[in-house]
């Protein structure tokens, strides 16, 4: 009896010692932080307005002017250097590749008055590679985007943007799959092309289309150059994680067989790892779509014109139907690209239709494809999309909608914009950039450390060095406020309907389609409606980087809870725990990873957004990268701002991930 009734009392205790004291920690940490900002708020009352380093007007450094020289004698040195001969000479091929399909498929091939392709026959093609790679409803899918690409009066961009995808995809796939497979086996490799990687996803787009165009002219070849260096992270962080995680037991037995190198890669590692390989395609397919509205900044070919044409005239429908398109071609590629590797693995188990049957059908649908490429060659109703009648109906119908939508929430709106600017943005601006800057140095390098140590208190000195180098300390605390505000946001959102996902099936199924749109649709084309309700404003910004980052961050909430088994929350339910109990000490708690990354991804996303915001009235770093990249005489000026809000997504980066390891 005493062995049932007294059990040692250690084995109860030790269980909870480590969340306790993990807990006590985290309260000490809050303390501290607290404890800086009010001394910051302290020093702040007796030197607010002094020292800010406030640029005026058009005024420059001379780290800005070194950098505008930099630019012009690159330029000067273009008949030459043979750096600048070798890029423009790459952008050359690009071009003419770029050309070449455009004259099969979407442009006139002159003296031809239209492609050698007609819709006709490059609908069938896509048609049956659509069966032939996944099934009969990737096909349908396949046709009917096709279909809607032609109806809605925008056939030759939509063929141009899946000219410039696919190119960019296969040259992701070309450098990127090596890169991976030297991650996977070299650490010292790892650790540098993580921070590499970490750089080109931090950097926001149009900071580098500076130098793209610098390098690369404007047109096709820059359009692909900038398209491949956004798209190709993903692909290697995925299928360098996918051939890193193959089980090491898998490959003692297969090495014990005596295989090489190469054929431990191929017949073991990349086949075990496929389908993260397709992941990575997947992701890097999504991200090359999502830069269709930048590449037309630099004249590139595809849908993102129309729609960048439409937001020059504030034209709502103009913008709405061909970047919806965008959507629903992102949704096509997603779903076949995901089907095509399920197919393969039902294929490989025995699951799949019946190989007679396939072969016939293959064989019909190949026929017809070759027949509705000879009648497109030859009759023009084949090879010219007939008309237009679904585009001016579509636009009308997107204004009505907004015009409704402004009108009737308009109120709301303003009245969410005064109480986050006046009891949020306003204090948080006031605090970090009309501070000294030696206070807000301080402050925020004492911040670093008390949340995660030496390594963060390190990087948050470097890069916040860097600023004050650049130039552009005062718009660089007015983009950190607007972004730390947005990440807040972002975070609020995504646990209340991450977790709302997570806990409701249904939920989850209406909510991750609209998620999938929201990351996929150009930020560009709900920029409109977003400034008819809040007009050009800093909040309009963060509206907007909230919309772009929260899907994302939403998703990792959501897979994160969802992802806490059954049997802890049966165990804490056996003990009477309420929901609330069960949300906030059970399923939370034991997804802090995802929150973490969550809050990580999140922060970065809406800091990806800080140009865009510059063009909706946010100004500071965001307007001086779009001033730099209109007028030549202020390139320094923006390439100074490119770079400061590089060095602000690191610092928010490397602060974040030392703050959640020093917490475990």
């Amino acid at each position: 009896m005493a062995a049932t009734t007294a059990p040692p009392a250690p084995a109860r205790a030790e269980p909870g010692a480590a969340p306790q004291e993990a807990e006590d920690r985290g309260t000490s940490r809050l303390l501290l932080v607290l404890g800086v900002v009010a001394v910051w708020i302290l020093v702040w009352a007796f030197t607010k307005g002094q020292d800010t380093l406030t640029l005026s007007g058009r005024e420059r450094t001379p780290v800005m002017d070194d950098l505008g020289a930099f630019r012009d004698s690159v330029l000067a040195s273009r008949d030459s250097n043979p750096l600048i001969q070798l890029t423009y000479g790459v952008g050359e091929a690009f071009v003419a590749a770029i050309d070449w399909l455009q004259r099969m498929v979407s442009i006139p091939d002159f003296p031809r008055p239209v492609p050698q392709i007609g819709w006709l026959g490059v609908t069938a093609v896509a048609t049956f590679v659509g069966y032939a790679i996944a099934n009969w409803r990737i096909a349908l899918l396949v046709l009917a985007s096709f279909l809607s690409f032609g109806a809605f009066g925008y056939w030759s961009e939509a063929m141009d943007l899946l000219l410039v995808t696919f190119v960019a995809v296969g040259l992701s796939v070309v450098i990127g799959m090596p890169l991976a497979v030297l991650i996977a086996y070299r650490r010292r490799a790892e650790t540098v092309f993580t921070n590499l990687l970490d750089l080109m996803q931090t950097m926001p787009t149009f900071v580098y289309l500076l130098p793209i165009v610098l390098f690369f002219g404007i047109g096709a070849s820059t359009a692909v150059v900038c398209t491949l260096i956004y798209a190709l992270p993903p692909l290697i962080r995925i299928a360098g994680h996918g051939i890193k995680s193959v089980s090491a037991s898998t490959l003692e037995a297969t090495d014990s067989a005596g295989q090489t190198f190469w054929q431990r890669l191929t017949k073991v590692q990349l086949p075990m790892a496929r389908k993260t390989i397709v992941v990575g395609v997947n992701q890097t397919t999504m991200a090359a779509l999502s830069m269709a509205t930048i590449a037309s900044f630099v004249d590139g070919p595809g849908l993102g014109k129309p729609v960048l044409s439409a937001l020059v005239k504030s034209d709502v429908g103009g913008a709405v139907v061909p970047g919806l398109l965008i959507v629903l071609m992102a949704v096509m590629l997603d779903r076949a690209t995901t089907a095509a590797s399920e197919r393969g693995e039902l294929v490989a188990r025995g699951h799949g239709p019946d190989p007679r049957v396939h072969r016939v059908v293959l064989g019909a649908g190949l026929v017809l494809a070759a027949v509705a490429v000879y009648v497109s060659r030859l009759y023009p109703w084949a090879a010219e999309f007939p008309g237009t009648p679904l585009r001016d109906t579509a636009a009308s119908w997107s204004d009505a909608t907004v015009a409704w939508f402004t009108d009737t929430f308009g109120g709301v709106a303003g009245g969410l914009a005064d109480a986050v600017s006046y009891g949020l943005l306003n204090p948080m601006q006031a605090l970090l950039a009309e501070s000294p800057w030696w206070l807000a140095g301080s402050a925020l390098v004492a911040i670093s450390a008390v949340a995660g140590g030496v390594r963060a208190a390190v990087a948050a000195l470097v890069c916040l060095g860097g600023l004050r180098f650049l130039g552009l300390w005062h718009d660089s605390m007015i983009t950190l406020t607007m972004t730390l505000v947005a990440t807040l946001m972002v975070m609020v959102l995504a646990l209340v309907l991450g977790v709302w996902m997570a806990r409701r099936s249904s939920v989850d199924l209406v909510l991750r389609p609209l998620l999938d749109m929201g990351q996929t649709i150009p930020p560009f084309v709900y920029l409109i409606p977003v400034l008819a309700l809040f007009g050009p404003t800093r909040f309009t910004a963060i509206v907007a980087g909230v919309i772009y980052a929260a899907p994302a961050a939403i998703k990792l909430v959501a897979d994160g809870v969802k992802g806490v088994s059954q049997g802890t929350l049966e165990a804490s339910r056996s003990t009477g725990a309420t929901t609330w109990q069960e949300i906030t000490k059970v399923q939370l708690p034991m997804a802090k990873g995802s929150l973490v990354l969550a809050a990580n991804q999140g922060l970065l996303y809406v800091l990806a957004m800080a140009v865009i915001g510059g063009m909706v009235g946010a100004g500071a770093l965001g307007y001086d990268v779009v001033l730099g990249f209109s007028r030549s005489e202020e390139w320094g000026k923006g390439a100074a701002a490119g770079l400061s809000i590089v060095l602000l997504g690191i610092m928010l980066d490397r602060v974040m991930r030392a703050a959640a390891h020093h917490t475990h």
